[in-house]
């Protein structure tokens, strides 16, 4: 098999740029929990207090939480720069098949967390801008609920585009409060990158206000900018701008600015991305991955995806990818 024929293996068996591992211990997590399919969804809403701002956390399980009952991992799924957490990993499409990421993941049998961050969706706004650092901070005022409702002071985190960078961040500045680190749609550098190139140009307008524009036109927007629509059912864009919409047609603009003017925000850790993702390039991962210093790690890039590969048709790709990952054994030591 020539140099050529391998790549193009790796490639259809989805390997490339992936995942990887945060702060490279997993003690403190339970066990992976078998799968639980069919067993009946249980949904809970908390509240988070960050400096007077109210955080919306939002939680999906099997099963109501019991007194005694043998812990769930706990997994955290943190959103991206222009849409809000339920509407990114708790979506629900009419007619179409699983667009819930926590329902996946619950099924599997973890305790699937997620967040409206500062100024996004139902949580409240301290009138910033929403940062890469803003977020961090929503993620700190985060877990410590998690902490009480699950008994477990570590989760596994996942994150997308902009809630890659505040995810990896958080493992960077807390990294006793993570497990495995799952980065998707990551941004390092941004060199080359088509979409960093084009918020670059606008930095200047991005910076006038603490909220950009965001409308219907705007999130339909994201699953074209790759050059793939084809990779997207229209049907759930629809819902999607239905269930966004409901929150006005402005988002905050802090990851926009820090993602075109203050990019490498993170230190390597970790990554996964699609075939066809305008916000990165390989070479600009691979640089990243080639710096991991834990040796428990993956790169992974799924096949037949762009940006959103949460949204895409292919989005069971994502689902594997991530179940396998977290469910890794724990490497035993020499």
């Amino acid at each position: 098999m020539n140099e050529q024929d391998r790549r193009m293996v790796l490639k259809s068996a989805g390997l490339g740029v992936g995942l990887g591992v945060g702060a490279g211990l997993l003690s403190g997590i339970v066990a992976p929990a078998h799968a639980e399919p069919g067993g009946e969804m249980w949904s809970g809403e908390y509240w988070a207090n960050k400096g007077g701002v109210k955080l919306s956390l939002w939680r999906k399980r099997v099963g109501a939480p019991a007194a005694g009952e043998t812990p769930k991992p706990p997994v955290f799924l943190v959103h991206g720069s222009s849409n809000s957490a339920r509407s990114s990993y708790d979506l629900t499409v009419p007619g179409k098949s699983e667009y819930s990421l926590m329902n996946v993941l619950a099924q599997y049998g973890y305790d699937v967390w997620t967040m409206d961050h500062d100024g996004y969706g139902r949580s409240g706004s301290s009138g910033n801008n929403s940062d890469i650092a803003s977020g961090v901070e929503d993620l700190k005022a985060a877990m410590p609920v998690v902490a009480k409702e699950t008994g477990q002071t570590k989760a596994h985190f996942y994150g997308t585009s902009s809630g890659g960078i505040r995810a990896a961040a958080f493992a960077q500045a807390q990294p006793a409060s993570v497990g495995r680190l799952a980065l998707c749609a990551f941004t390092y550098k941004g060199s080359g990158a088509a979409e960093i190139e084009r918020r670059r140009k606008k930095i200047a307008e991005l910076s006038a206000s603490p909220r950009r524009k965001r409308d219907a036109k705007m999130i339909e927007s994201i699953f074209s900018r790759d050059g793939h629509p084809e990779f997207y059912d229209p049907a759930m864009i629809a819902a999607l701008v239905a269930d966004e919409m409901q929150f006005g047609n402005e988002v905050p603009s802090g990851t926009y600015i820090d993602m075109a003017a203050n990019l490498p925000i993170v230190d390597p850790t970790k990554i996964m991305r699609g075939e066809f993702d305008g916000n990165s390039t390989t070479e600009d991962l691979l640089d990243f991955f080639r710096q991991l210093p834990n040796g428990d790690r993956q790169f992974v890039i799924l096949p037949q995806t762009a940006h959103s590969a949460g949204y895409s048709k292919n989005r069971h790709l994502l689902y594997y990818a991530l179940h396998n990952f977290f469910a890794k054994p724990v490497p035993t030591a020499a």
